[in-house]
């Protein structure tokens, strides 16, 4: 990738490279989009590579491949970071913004970091961890250590004599680009194999693993990028705002970079994010089901819902081209879109929308289609995992359907082993099923410091175990149906263990004796099936509501499991156990059903050694399941804005 921006550096020097915006302090406006061109770029890209080693070399580093820690959110000086640490053949370790400091402790000690480049608000936690962190000798604010500040009181005086004590050197971007143009290096080009980045996967039971990826993966991923409705022009503009510690998002600007493309930062907060759409205008856009089911209902909300000519009008247009979608495939109508579909993009800031993505999660095929009839651009589903680099399988340009993430990308083999234990088969009728197995120059290299975890996925041949079970249709699109392992991944791309939360609630609640917790990957929440304790029960539901509940008066019990009343003290004590187990909020069950005896041989919901068998249970369950859901949902505010 070091090639490939040096190349596009050199061929449109002068092109907008990386924008930003600014904030009014007065008013808290925030102003149009200011940039750095390419060659701007290249060159403090250059002078942070150079420095970044000579800081290294200062402590008697002989090694010449090493990490670099990246802590903060999408902003430019996390890509010039990245760029610098390719320079010179060094790797970057990105740490999620919003990771705690456990996991961020972890992930520096793991990979045994000499140096973060972090934003200046989690510039105190690195200082506060120190003590735990035996290798880290710098940090390096992206953000001016010195600004207008009373001299003793800037935070180069303040941050520093608190590095000073821990023993770690503390440096503005800016010294350390100052300290590379004092002491010039050659660039040191990486080799196809050497690593790119670690990348920490946000696993849900245990620390994350680290994946090892490297230029070929990464060049890999962005030919695809290129190949794909999603390919980049010179010139183009792209919003930068899905996490860059995320691989998606990462080979997204990769891919960018390569081709000339402008990229603006969001300013971070997403629930003004059309106001950076409508400052850029993009030319592509990536993003999860969660936004886009934001944006199916406010443009529901603010068109088809309303009333009057306006509502008649969207309701026209939309039947209209969702019947067209269905009969000819095309998501585009020479009236509505003039009358119609024009103003409602220019609202958003897609006028100039050209093609959007969905990954990370599956997307509702309503949802799919009526955007698609909206944006009248190429919208297209993928799928692809850290450990691929973000791709593997993609929908082809015009392809209007839904419900399948497409077939294999060009660089990636995929094939379907049988996992009879579930049910899968390449044998299935009327398509094949089974586990989906990928192998090409996208596949990582393996698990950092973990052979035993690489060899459970990555064999001999080359062929990565994605644990997703697929089906694959006459036209070889696949679909993801299900997980060999009990992995959920919900709506916004969070995989939560159940069994894991199963557990800590039957850990420290004794009013249930059975746990079911669902997830839905078309919902961004978990809810469960219950099974009470009739003895703990009776006693807590007895206390609520203020009166005495038999153990053995099967009805009462079983009236009292329904209680509204009680089913809410009862999720009260639930969110403490996620408290008390330091457990993420994904990991929070939202609406809860309880019931007696939900879960028995003789119902074959257990097997003989008392294991929950979870298709079956999700079925049996299917009606009350989705009435948690509606429940839940009915609860919360409608938004009609973003």
């Amino acid at each position: 990738m070091f090639e490939a921006f040096e190349a596009a550096s050199r061929k449109w020097p002068d092109n907008k490279c990386l924008g930003w915006r600014e904030q009014d302090k007065k008013t808290g406006v925030w102003g149009p989009y200011l940039w750095m061109d390419y060659q701007t770029v290249q060159k403090r890209r250059t002078d942070f590579g150079a420095g970044l080693v000579h800081l290294h070399q200062s402590i008697g580093l002989t090694i010449d491949k090493y990490g670099i820690g990246i802590w903060s959110a999408n902003r430019p000086e996390w890509q010039i970071t990245d760029l610098a640490a390719m320079s010179q053949s060094l790797y970057t370790v990105s740490i999620y913004d919003t990771l705690g400091p456990s996991a961020t402790e972890y992930i520096i000690n793991h990979s045994e970091l000499n140096c973060v480049v972090a934003s200046l608000n989690h510039i105190p936690t690195l200082l506060s961890l120190k003590e735990r962190l035996p290798t880290l000798k710098f940090i390096i604010s992206m953000d001016p250590l010195e600004d207008g500040e009373p001299v003793g009181n800037t935070k180069k005086a303040l941050l520093g004599a608190w590095a000073a004590k821990e023993g770690v050197q503390l440096h503005s971007i800016y010294d350390i680009e100052l300290l590379g143009q004092q002491h010039p290096k050659p660039f040191a080009p990486p080799s196809p194999d050497d690593a790119i980045t670690i990348n920490y996967t946000s696993g849900t039971t245990g620390f994350p693993k680290g994946v090892l990826l490297t230029h070929m993966n990464a060049v890999c991923a962005a030919s695809c990028a290129h190949l794909s409705p999603m390919y980049q022009m010179p010139g183009d503009f792209s919003l930068s705002y899905l996490p860059l510690a995320h691989i998606y998002a990462r080979v997204t600007e990769h891919a960018q970079l390569w081709s000339g493309c402008a990229i603006g930062y969001w300013h971070g907060n997403i629930l003004e994010l059309t106001d950076d759409l409508k400052a850029l205008r993009p030319n592509t856009f990536i993003s999860v089901p969660r936004l886009y089911n934001r944006f199916n209902s406010a443009i529901k909300s603010l068109t088809i819902e309303q009333g009057g000519v306006k509502g008649a009008l969207s309701r026209k247009a939309v039947d209209t081209k969702l019947a067209n979608l269905k009969s000819c495939g095309s998501n585009k109508h020479g009236l509505y879109d003039r009358l119609w579909g024009n103003k409602v993009r220019t609202g958003i800031g897609f006028d100039r929308l050209r093609a959007c993505v969905s990954g990370s999660a599956p997307i509702a095929p309503s949802v799919i289609s009526f955007l698609r009839i909206v944006f009248s651009n190429n919208f297209i589903e993928g799928y692809g995992l850290t450990e691929t680099y973000a791709v593997t399988l993609g929908q082809l340009a015009q392809d209007n359907s839904a419900g399948n993430v497409g077939p294999p990308t060009f660089a990636a083999e995929c094939v379907l082993r049988d996992v009879p234990e579930m049910g899968y088969t390449s044998k299935d009728k009327p398509y094949p099923r089974g586990e989906l197995l990928t192998r090409g120059p996208m596949v990582f290299k393996g698990y950092y410091k973990a052979p035993d975890k690489t060899a459970e996925v990555l064999d001999a041949d080359g062929w990565f175990a994605t644990g997703d079970i697929c089906k694959v249709d006459e036209l070889g699109r696949f679909s993801i149906i299900d997980r060999v392992k009990n992995l959920l991944k919900l709506a916004q791309g969070e995989y939560v263990s159940p069994e894991r939360v199963e557990n800590a609630y039957l850990g420290s609640m004794n009013i249930f004796q059975q746990a079911y917790v669902h997830g839905d990957s078309f919902q961004p929440f978990l809810v469960a099936v219950m099974g009470v304790d009739r003895e703990n029960f009776s006693t807590f539901a007895g206390k609520v509501l203020k009166k005495t509940i038999a153990p053995l008066d099967t009805e009462a019990v079983t009236a009292a499991c329904g209680d509204i009343v009680v089913r809410k003290a009862v999720l009260r004590e639930m969110d403490k156990v996620i408290k008390k187990n330091k457990m993420t909020g994904f990991e929070r069950v939202r609406n809860v059903h309880l019931c007696l005896d939900p879960f028995t041989i003789e119902n074959d919901l257990l097997t003989p050694t008392l294991k929950l068998k979870r298709p079956p249970a999700a079925k049996a369950f299917k009606e009350q399941i989705d009435s948690l859901y509606q429940e839940a949902l009915a609860e919360e505010p409608k938004k009609s804005k973003l």
